[in-house]
């Protein structure tokens, strides 16, 4: 029975297209395409992008809060971005096992970019796939993976962004994510990974995030766009 158990296992893994240390791995180190058309598509493209663009300064890495600079960010993203020579890899619910399935598919070596900004972590949380440790390590395998790729680019780390309207229990495991993030980065010395707390600016005094720069308490608004732009823009050049 028991050998009959391991087979199951090993069929069940393979369906997954697992190696069988990988089974052990929680999903957010796991390297995972996307399933739904419609990011299939999109998934495609940033793919096509990172193989077919010529040399570009920066590269923007992350979810549908990226993806979006070319929808309510477009404005700030022409004004502000643009002109420093910018790519935009962002695919709207990315987890972190989607980005380090599209960076072993098309490597980013051969951008030579000098500034990477990556921004990924919440639809973990959010899609429930993985708890606030699993997401931690995803971001950091992914940052550690950019760092690989592109050995000449400074990586800066985004803090993930605030969620939900006020105070609430994710909220809770960003902010211990972040400050991980931040003692991860300090400890690395001598690298060229830093990191930002942009997602500060979005956030009121009483912690309340406003619809007028989050209508859904999640993604940006065009005002938001320009904040995080006009933060961002500075440490790009």
């Amino acid at each position: 029975m028991h050998s009959l158990v391991l087979v199951a296992l090993a069929i069940a893994i393979s369906g997954l297209g697992l190696a069988p240390q990988d089974a052990k791995k929680p999903s957010s180190l796991v390297p995972a395409p996307r399933t739904d058309e419609w990011a299939i598509k999109r998934e495609a493209e940033c793919i096509k992008r990172a193989t077919e663009s010529a040399p570009v300064h920066v590269v923007f890495v992350g979810d549908s809060i990226t993806q979006a600079w070319e929808d309510p960010g477009k404005a700030a993203w022409e004004k502000h971005i643009a002109p420093l020579g910018a790519l935009n890899l962002g695919n709207s619910g990315d987890r972190t096992e989607n980005v380090l399935w599209r960076l072993d598919k098309a490597p980013l070596t051969r951008l030579k970019a000098k500034h990477v900004v990556l921004l990924i972590g919440t639809n973990n949380l959010g899609h429930g796939t993985s708890n606030g440790q699993e997401t931690l390590d995803g971001v950091k395998a992914v940052a550690a993976k950019l760092a690989e790729q592109c050995p000449d680019a400074t990586i800066h780390i985004l803090e993930i962004f605030p969620r939900g309207e006020r105070i609430n229990a994710m909220r809770g495991d960003i902010c211990q994510i972040n400050q991980a993030l931040r003692a991860w980065v300090a400890a690395q010395q001598g690298s060229k990974v830093a990191i930002h707390a942009i997602g500060d600016k979005f956030m009121g005094a009483d912690g309340s995030i406003s619809k007028e720069l989050m209508p859904d308490f999640l993604h940006l608004t065009p005002k938001g766009y320009e904040i995080w732009a006009s933060s961002v823009a500075p440490l790009l050049k």
